[in-house]
């Protein structure tokens, strides 16, 4: 990746002026969104364009960084192996009770049929001792099949993440999410074996999709579900794909924002219960990300009609979103790490704590390297 490109971030940072750069998964090219005012601007219909950043709770205003000026550039490193990471920051004591008591209040309203599931999701706080820009690359060296950013405002924050799971990418009239769940830690040579817990709680989310896109869509496929691996992580996934019928990009996200694998089911009775028992405001996390309403310029050949034989131009509409899993929040050289995982009626509140802090190591590999 040339210097230039990083130059600009940099500057972008130390002006204080709006930036993300980022790089979708399995790709080499990085890109980056400059806008050149501080002003803050937010989505009102979807039908902007720009890049995207939402909040987990919907009430609140997704942030639009407006794309004054797009710059993208080829990764030329080499990978970094991962090398696993104690979490030695933030796992205190009275934080472990607060999740554990979250947690089995979350299992008692389960019992009693208020929730079939809930994701609860706690914060740790560690020194980030490395420049931001620093961690973006290690993060861009780590993470190859993870969707990596950093994303700044001035009136808002400072975040990176390396999330591995699509919200919704949207190509013309065609549509594609994904059903993500399970967590279990990642062993060379080792396949995963699912529980119980782990498969129902997937299934959960697989059945939210197609009940809320049930009559808001043309057609719609659900892949077998499969094992995918994401950083020192395994997920369960299934993809689903399909074609948009006469409902709108804002009625679609509106229907699947926040998905069960982030709040749970029933959506609303769980998300009440996260904003009353985590305590704490999760802001972006579990929020949504990416470009909005991108146009791309694509050459077709012509028909030998045209005697010219010349190509013609048509313009593609892209939109590529990921739920902001993995990821943390810069502030005062202290980053603030969020993680969590669905409860179910199965769940054990000691072994959720445990994924916690598995799921924490993604983003302590970056910083105590």
């Amino acid at each position: 990746m040339s210097v230039s490109i990083l130059d600009r971030v940099d500057r972008q940072l130390s002006n204080s002026l709006p930036v993300v750069a980022y790089r979708k998964p399995n790709e080499k090219a990085v890109r980056v969104v400059l806008q050149n005012n501080s002003d803050l601007h937010y989505v009102e219909d979807y039908l902007e364009s720009g890049f995207v950043f939402a909040p987990f709770d919907s009430r609140d205003p997704a942030v639009l960084i407006k794309s004054h000026e797009i710059f993208q550039s080829d990764l030329d490193e080499g990978s970094i192996s991962l090398t696993p990471v104690v979490p030695n920051g933030g796992d205190k004591g009275l934080e472990r009770e607060n999740y554990l008591a979250a947690i089995n209040k979350g299992i008692t309203d389960i019992a009693s049929g208020k929730l079939e599931k809930v994701v609860l999701s706690r914060v740790l706080e560690v020194e980030a001792p490395k420049k931001p820009l620093a961690l973006f690359k290690e993060l861009l060296s780590l993470y190859p099949t993870a969707f990596c950013y950093i994303w700044f405002h001035p009136k808002v924050g400072l975040w990176l993440g390396a999330t591995p799971e699509i919200f919704l990418e949207m190509e013309n009239h065609r549509f594609r999410t994904m059903s993500l769940a399970g967590t279990q830690l990642y062993r060379d040579g080792v396949a995963p074996k699912w529980e119980i817990k782990e498969l129902e709680e997937q299934e959960m989310v697989t059945k939210f999709i197609r009940e809320s896109l049930s009559g808001k869509v043309a057609s719609m496929e659900v892949s077998e579900a499969k094992s995918t691996k994401a950083g020192n992580l395994w997920h369960i996934k299934s993809t689903v794909t399909g074609n948009m019928g006469k409902f709108g990009l804002a009625d679609i996200i509106n229907a699947l924002h926040p998905t069960p694998a982030v709040c749970g089911v029933p959506k609303e009775g769980a998300k009440e219960f996260i904003l009353n028992h985590e305590g704490y405001d999760r802001q972006f996390y579990t929020g949504f990300l990416g470009e909005l309403n991108f146009k791309e310029e694509v050459q077709r050949p012509t028909t030998r009609r045209n005697q010219e034989n010349r190509a013609y131009r048509t313009i593609k509409k892209k939109t590529s979103l990921y739920v902001n899993l993995r990821c943390m929040q810069l502030v005062d050289e202290r980053a603030k790490i969020y993680v969590g995982g669905g409860i179910t009626s199965r769940s054990v509140p000691e072994n959720e704590w445990e994924e916690t802090k598995a799921k924490s190591r993604t983003m302590l590999n970056i910083l105590c390297r």
